[in-house]
């Protein structure tokens, strides 16, 4: 017998007990939240993961931090959050991380945190300005990043143990095995205006600021190793810089769908993230303040575009295949905060939550999956989310729900 809390009456199931065999094709079926352009509350990041666990999602990739703000507690450097985070109250105290954890834990989740570095780490100048490069150029900042303010750590200061000071501190607070360092959005540019690391390599004959890129991974990827942790970056940080990181290092590929394939090529395992598919936070128009276009990674991904795409299609080979391990959606804060998460992230996390699940292939055809007989489906789980508490969006008028035969694009048919 089955309590049914919707619709509050018991519910007979015939013929138990019954017996399902039921296994995920990619392991690893993420999301990737982001809480430094805009702080979420506890609350609704543990509403998020009881959305994640009736999707059968089972990575909260955090993004913790970033340029704008340090909202996470440190007690090895206290200062940072003293000065990088917006306010006392916009913060996570390690109470409540820990809280965070456990609760995703008892619904088979990992909270793998990710502290991106070496760029886009503007806020830590704030407290530590000496171990900073190229701080928030402007006008022109689109010269030295994808977005303001600018900022990276100066790779060649002799006070670089900084980085080290995070994995170690943070290694022990998050108790997943994956740490993210990063590495995304670096420009060569920022350090080439740095007097600093231009003395560096006049005094160091044979050094580049290249070679310096090269021995900054390596010592970083070696200590997220000693801390017993299986390092996570991005793929710009294996692919532009002609770093190779040991095959331990499990990459993460946004920056296109074909980099994927590229990324297993050289025998890495990969997280599928491609922004023209995965990126939920697209289509909203730009969040600079002086600009009428859109922004950089729109149209918005309808949640066709999210269900279609197969991260190893590509892939020919058995054995690369399996070095795809799955993907994640990601929902950027610049124009997210917790009074939309719910609609910015469902039902769209929920087709792709299907998709890692069962595959793109359609066993009784064997032929990709017809998206046109997933909407009833889809729509039917957005109604169970809303009446267990979450707000996801709407996909179509209910009319459409009610006559699914007559809401279809002619040309498609």
């Amino acid at each position: 017998r089955l309590y049914d809390k919707v619709k509050c009456h018991i519910k007979l199931i015939k013929n138990a007990p019954v017996k399902t065999n039921d296994t995920p094709k990619f392991v690893y079926r993420g999301i990737l939240l982001d809480t430094s352009r805009n702080f979420y509350h506890v609350d609704s990041i543990l509403r998020t993961l009881d959305a994640m666990s009736y999707n059968k999602l089972n990575v909260l990739h955090w993004h913790i931090v970033d340029a704008f703000s340090w909202p996470v507690e440190s007690k090895v450097h206290p200062e940072l959050t003293k000065k990088g985070a917006y306010s006392t109250d916009i913060l996570y105290p390690y109470e409540e991380i820990k809280k965070i954890i456990n609760y995703a834990k008892s619904r088979t989740i990992r909270v793998m945190p990710e502290f991106n570095m070496p760029g886009n780490t503007f806020i830590v100048s704030d407290a530590h300005p000496e171990i900073m490069s190229c701080l928030n150029k402007q006008p022109n900042w689109d010269k030295f990043g994808p977005e303001p303010p600018s900022g990276q750590l100066n790779i060649a200061d002799p006070r670089g143990s900084f980085a080290f000071d995070i994995i170690t501190e943070y290694s022990r607070l998050f108790v997943d095995l994956g740490f993210h360092m990063g590495g995304g959005s670096l420009n060569l540019d920022w350090w080439k205006e740095g007097p600093v690391i231009e003395l560096y390599v006049c005094d160091h004959p044979g050094e580049s600021i290249e070679s310096l890129v090269k021995g900054w991974f390596n010592q970083t990827v070696g200590k997220i190793q000693e801390m017993g942790k299986v390092p996570f970056a991005r793929e710009d940080s294996m692919l532009n810089f002609g770093y190779e990181a040991k095959n331990t290092t499990i990459v993460e590929a946004w920056v296109s769908e074909d980099l994927v394939s590229k990324v297993v090529d050289k025998g890495y395992r990969a997280i599928a993230t491609s922004w023209n598919r995965y990126y939920l936070d697209c289509g909203h128009g730009s969040w600079l303040s002086n600009f009428e276009g859109s922004s950089w990674c729109g149209p918005y991904k309808g949640w066709q575009k999210i269900y279609s795409y197969n991260p190893r299609a590509k892939i020919t080979d058995p054995a690369k295949q399996k070095l795809v391990l799955g993907g994640e959606v990601a929902l950027w804060s610049a124009q997210s905060d917790e009074t939309t998460v719910d609609r910015n992230l469902w039902p769209r996390a929920a087709a792709f939550a299907e998709i890692m699940w069962t595959g793109s292939i359609d066993p009784n055809t064997n032929s990709t999956k017809d998206i046109g007989k997933v909407v009833q489906r889809l729509t039917n789980h957005r109604f169970r989310m809303a009446a267990r508490g979450n707000m996801p969006e709407p996909l179509q008028p209910l009319w459409c729900i009610r006559h699914p035969e007559s809401c279809k694009h002619p040309a498609a048919l």
